[in-house]
């Protein structure tokens, strides 16, 4: 099993990806990695991270499509990865249609698009669009996917449309204008989106932003059924005070005892940023994967040692957002 990164240093990186999408790329620009290894990914924006200065290589690389593409893979018999490198988006397939997690944004959504039929499913036949927050790179490719998905309702918390509609508004006469679509469905936590099968459940996790909601789904891999969930955001940036590092920890917490109920737990974690829990490395271990031997995917020591890290950097934020 493929060996889990410092999460604590991801949770860093994941705080800053807003910011990076600030750097443009130029025409001809040289991928600055060989395919996508989360190790060196995760060490650039740790540097990001401590110098407060985007490094020009890893900005260039950020909006480069040709070094950002990946190839559409399965983790999951319902599953398909349909992201790029740095931002995931994942189609979950049920026998009512499709729902696809996160929109990608900018020049990414041609990418996400080629990618979603190239596992052969017919946009017409994806019912939900579930976005876990207000952030461009999770909520950016919302307008230009709305026309091209004439069935698919778009669903967010109520503080998520909010602060994609704002950060949208904010960002119009700036060299990164996005347009956002106006609020569809809202949804709040607990609440089940029920498709062909498959549940959907709600569970805000604010922390990240204040809208950020998580979403738990089933995943199939052979005869065995398992819990997913992907969480809506690890980062601590743009913290407004020490409140909100308090309802990211409770966030934290809540996530905690989804794994550790009895009953139907959760397994899996299908994360929304590849390189802060070894996406590629788990990608190809499941592809190497021999007869009988589990899922890599199925994890649940491991998303419990990942949301041990998550609360440990969160407390030592607190006390420094307190003494401020």
């Amino acid at each position: 099993m493929a060996k889990v990164l410092d999460v604590k240093h991801a949770a860093l990186a994941a705080g800053l990806l807003v910011a990076a999408g600030a750097a443009s790329a130029p025409v001809g620009a040289e991928p600055l990695f060989e395919g996508c290894p989360s190790g060196p990914i995760l060490e650039r924006f740790v540097e990001f991270g401590r110098t407060g200065k985007m490094p020009p290589d890893l900005g260039k690389w950020l909006n480069t499509p040709d070094a950002q593409y990946v190839e559409p893979w399965k983790p999951f018999d319902n599953v398909d990865y349909v992201g790029i490198c740095w931002v995931s988006a994942w189609l979950i397939h049920t026998d009512d249609g499709v729902v696809l997690i996160d929109t990608l944004y900018g020049p990414f959504v041609d990418t996400l698009v080629e990618n979603i039929r190239k596992t052969g499913t017919d946009l017409a036949d994806i019912r939900y669009v579930l976005m876990t927050h207000g952030h461009f790179d999770h909520a950016g490719g919302a307008a230009a996917l709305k026309p091209m998905l004439p069935n698919a309702t778009f669903v967010m918390t109520r503080q998520g449309w909010d602060e994609a509609i704002e950060s949208s508004r904010a960002s119009q006469g700036g060299p990164r204008a996005w347009d956002m679509i106006e609020p569809e469905m809202v949804v709040a936590d607990g609440d089940e989106i029920t498709l062909g099968g498959n549940t959907f459940t709600v569970i805000e996790t604010p922390g990240h932003t204040w809208g950020t909601a998580s979403y738990a789904y089933d995943v199939r891999d052979g005869d065995e059924t398992h819990r997913a969930i992907t969480i809506g955001g690890l980062g601590l940036n743009a913290i407004e005070g020490p409140s909100q590092v308090e309802a990211y920890i409770e966030s934290v917490d809540k996530v905690r005892s989804l794994v550790e109920v009895g009953g139907v737990p959760v397994e899996v974690h299908l994360t929304t940023h590849g390189f802060s829990d070894n996406l590629e490395e788990n990608r190809q271990a499941l592809a190497a994967r021999a007869p009988g031997v589990p899922n890599v995917f199925v994890n649940p020591q491991g998303l419990l040692k990942q949301l041990a890290t998550l609360r440990g950097g969160a407390v030592e934020r607190l006390h420094v957002e307190r003494n401020k």
